[in-house]
């Protein structure tokens, strides 16, 4: 069987692949791209993809021997899976192993951002730092600030947990409640929508992107804000109205935000770099050595099992793959 890796990944660890299938891995550090992929993918038996990988019907089509698309991420909103479910195609994540390290981000962002730190740092690297004066690059206090959190999953709750070491009051809004016991180990309130805008000082958005939460973060809700709340995006770029987001800033409408993903990543929406206000980062929310390491590790175990005939430890697809015989075309 043949084995396809689109992202250049530890040798330690794709060596585990290379062990007993013919192997192809893209080896540079830039996304192998749509035509090199749609030609590669018609002898493939599993596919281990990165984010930036479409896997869609048109793909799924010309793949007839795929058994699996093992996804390196947690987020899979690349990949249709319901096109690769009708194609009788696992589809797995890698939950989980970047949860604090996208959640050190998150705060790092809102530290950042709230203090000035990048616009202080430019500043003092251009020369212009020639005197201490004593209302010199102003920023905002964390400590005692209320943090809004949209979305209480893993990564949410590790925020939360961060946040308290901080004094925050954190507030948050999901789909489901959690528990009295968990919230209140969290230290940490539920509010509906509304409420969660209107009273954060710093709003952290972490949902998955689907049709529901596409644009959840608008004008309305840009308007909803304090003026003097920011707002932090290590999500997915699509969930913030990205344009939206450039007019609150540039007017004032709120005070500054901090993303690591954007709406048509990796292009920018026009004005945005141009602002002081915002702090900029390329998707690096999971990018430390050990998370990166673990990701590899946990996409490789998926790819493996499925291959294998085994039940992949991740799968996402599952419960539609159980009550749904394959069409046949991949096996």
């Amino acid at each position: 069987m043949k084995i396809l890796v689109t992202g250049n990944l530890p040798e330690d660890i794709t060596d585990r692949i290379r062990a007993d299938y013919a192997t192809r891995i893209h080896d540079l550090d830039r996304p192998m791209g749509r035509d090199a992929l749609l030609s590669a993918v018609p002898e493939v038996d599993g596919l281990l993809c990165m984010i930036t990988d479409r896997i869609d019907a048109e793909l799924l089509d010309r793949a007839p021997r795929l058994k699996i698309v093992a996804n390196f991420g947690v987020g899979y909103n690349n990949i249709d899976v319901a096109a690769a479910t009708r194609h009788g195609v696992m589809v797995t994540n890698t939950p989980g192993v970047l949860t604090d390290s996208t959640a050190d981000l998150a705060m790092a962002l809102l530290l950042a951002v709230g203090r000035r730190i990048v616009e202080s740092d430019r500043h003092t690297r251009e020369g212009r730092f020639q005197f201490w004066a004593p209302f010199h690059f102003l920023g905002h206090e964390v400590s005692g600030t209320t943090l809004g959190i949209a979305g209480m999953g893993r990564i949410g709750q590790a925020v939360a947990r961060r946040a308290k070491g901080f004094g925050m009051r954190v507030i948050y809004h999901n789909r489901n409640r959690l528990p009295a016991d968990q919230e209140g180990r969290l230290e940490a309130h539920y509010v509906e929508w509304p409420a969660l805008l209107a009273e954060s000082d710093y709003l952290s958005l972490h949902v998955p992107l689907t049709d529901e939460t596409r644009h959840l973060i608008g004008p309305a809700e840009l308007a909803a804000m304090k003026p003097s709340a920011f707002l932090i995006n290590t999500a997915r770029g699509p969930v913030v109205d990205e344009a939206a987001l450039v007019d609150a800033l540039r007017s004032g409408r709120i005070a500054g935000a901090g993303l690591d993903v954007y709406e048509n990543e990796p292009e920018l929406t026009p004005g945005l770099t141009d602002l002081d206000n915002v702090v900029l980062l390329p998707h690096v929310g999971s990018a430390t050595v050990a998370t990166r390491r673990r990701m590899a590790a946990m996409a490789v175990d998926n790819l493996l099992a499925g291959l294998d005939g085994r039940e992949p430890p991740n799968w996402v697809n599952a419960n539609d793959m159980k009550a749904r015989p394959a069409s046949g075309q991949n096996t």
